[in-house]
């Protein structure tokens, strides 16, 4: 067990982000044992081929047999929406010297580090720099072209949930909604961990540096882990990722679809949690200029609100498009 005490104005600072590295090193956990995750599936099948020409033997060596991952691995989020290139910069800008402390300290508990890593860390840069390009290959050719779209609409519908729970229901409220394992207790946040790791006596003091709290796709509870210098991140598991695999619902209101037209309909459908157009188009296999033309008619009828973070909108069902949905 483990608890976060939080100071006056330290739930203010608490806030929440995903983490596109965190995704794809965390990933690697259903390669090792795919059984865990079983929503994942479908995917896992269809992208072997490309994951086994990626650099699979330093991929491997990067998690344990229990699932820890080296600290340096996750580098925390400094925004709610960080892309993948400039979460991928943080982790080459690593100390090289970080490496061999945080290998050691995952693998404490395992008979023995792997013996690829014990080679590489005899020259320290040269292993980051290999652990980073591995990374980056992985991503581009297994994750961002079809699995990162739905698992980034199922993230961004996770924080739209969480947030509105925190501002309109309070932490108490909140923090169990996360996960099972987490409970409020007035003052703070405290987590009992599956795991007999030894975590601070008395437990951690936010101490005005904030929370992070993180959506996964892989992780079956939350968890967490602490470096005094930084925000404590607190994971826990994204609500709705066991539908990353499922196809666009089909269109069966008959009503619904003659008064729209079947594509009108089908986006209507899938619009019960917000989504972009680039995520609407990879889902439905379509181009994001048919998706963009469909998605104006919905909105300017009132069946379709937006919201602009960045440089992404997000389209969500109105109260209208949930009643005509029913």
């Amino acid at each position: 067990m483990i608890e976060f005490h939080f100071g006056v104005g330290d739930l203010a600072t608490t806030s929440f982000a995903y983490s596109p590295l965190q995704e794809a090193v965390f990933s690697l956990r259903s390669w090792a044992d795919p059984q865990r995750f079983p929503y994942q599936a479908p995917w896992l099948r269809r992208l072997r081929p490309v994951y086994e020409r990626q650099d699979t033997e330093i991929l491997g060596a990067l998690l344990t047999a229990s699932s820890w991952i080296p600290d340096f691995l996750t580098p925390r989020p400094t925004r709610a929406r960080p892309a993948f290139a400039e979460e991928l910069r943080a982790l080459r800008a690593t100390p090289a010297g970080r490496l061999a402390v945080d290998f050691a300290e995952a693998f404490a508990y395992e008979p023995a580090v792997p013996e690829v890593i014990v080679r590489g860390l005899a020259d320290p840069p040269a292993l980051l720099e290999r652990i980073a390009d591995c990374l980056d290959g992985y991503w581009h050719e297994c994750l961002a072209p079809d699995w990162w779209p739905r698992a980034q609409s199922i993230l961004e519908a996770d924080l739209t949930h969480h947030a509105k729970v925190l501002a309109e229901q309070g932490a108490a409220v909140l923090f169990p909604s996360l996960d099972r394992r987490l409970t409020w207790t007035g003052d703070g946040v405290r987590l009992i961990h599956p795991t007999d790791r030894n975590w601070p006596d008395g437990g951690i003091r936010i101490a005005g540096r904030g929370m992070v709290l993180t959506p996964t796709m892989f992780a079956r509870g939350a968890a967490t882990w602490v470096d005094h210098g930084l925000p404590p991140v607190l994971s826990y598991p994204a609500r709705g990722r066991a539908t990353v695999s499922e196809a666009p619902p089909p269109v069966t209101d008959r009503a619904l679809v003659r008064l729209l037209g079947r594509p009108r309909a089908r986006l209507l459908l899938l619009l019960a949690e917000p989504a972009s157009t680039t995520e609407l188009a990879h889902r439905l296999d379509v181009t994001p200029g048919a998706v963009s033309q469909h998605l104006a008619v919905l909105y300017d009828a009132g069946l379709l609100s937006r919201t602009r973070s960045g440089r992404i909108v997000r389209y969500a069902r109105t109260a209208l498009g949930d009643q005509l949905c029913r």
